[in-house]
């Protein structure tokens, strides 16, 4: 049976990855969290001390870069190598150079292959895909595109929780960077044709999930056998 595609934008903080997570456990899906390949690209780049602005070395490590993730929302992890770095790709350095990373166009068509090649390999009824650019470029054709928003002040609060070591001014300030440099890159605010725009700024997080979760019951004629 053909695997059910979930895309899900959304811009920094506006909890696509934990609310993707927890409805992919609900509804018995896989999970991709295509955030975590760029800053795992990020932390390899700072480990070796490979030029994230410039460049070339950047894509020309792109073959030494062995990632790979998992896709059980309850046995979540992310490898470079045989490291595990889940935790180490939150880390402040990580984050302060992320963008930098994912604007070089060659990164982005690198790591779009590699997301559709989980995305083809999932042994399971569905799989949920967040991200940025996840409904127009990585899964353009998903049964279910959303786009999953919130205000400005409740995406800070929510990254803030998310981040070790940073305060909320920090936060505040690269949150905007954050936002500003990727909308150079791809426009995560406004839902293309056929997406479907999920507000979380006055849900808290299990009514945002149930929101997710209703809308691929709503759109998968073959229902789903978790609650």
């Amino acid at each position: 049976m053909t695997t059910l595609v979930v895309a899900v934008d959304g811009p920094a903080g506006s909890g696509k990855s934990s609310v993707s997570r927890a409805a992919a456990t609900r509804l018995g899906f896989d999970y991709l969290d295509t955030g975590a390949a760029y800053r795992a690209l990020a932390w390899f780049c700072l480990e070796r001390g490979i030029d994230t602005y410039g460049g070339d070395d950047l894509i020309d490590s792109l073959p030494g870069f062995e990632f790979s993730i998992g896709t059980d929302p309850d046995d979540y992890f992310v490898r470079v190598g045989a490291e595990t770095v889940t935790n180490d790709i939150r880390e402040p350095r990580v984050t302060h150079i992320v963008s930098s990373v994912a604007r070089v166009p060659e990164v982005r068509r690198y790591l779009v292959k590699l997301f559709r090649g989980v995305i083809e390999g999932s042994p399971a009824a569905g799989i949920i895909v967040e991200g940025r650019d996840i409904t127009t470029v990585v899964a353009p054709d998903a049964r279910v595109r959303i786009l999953l928003t919130a205000s400005e002040e409740a995406r800070m609060s929510r990254r803030s929780a998310e981040l070790t070591g940073v305060d909320a001014s920090t936060t505040a300030r690269e949150l905007a960077s954050r936002d500003a440099q990727d909308s150079r890159v791809v426009d995560f605010m406004t839902a293309a044709d056929g997406v479907t725009t999920i507000d979380s700024t006055d849900l808290d997080f299990d009514q945002t999930v149930q929101a997710v979760v209703s809308l691929v019951r709503s759109a998968d004629p073959r229902g789903t056998q978790n609650t």
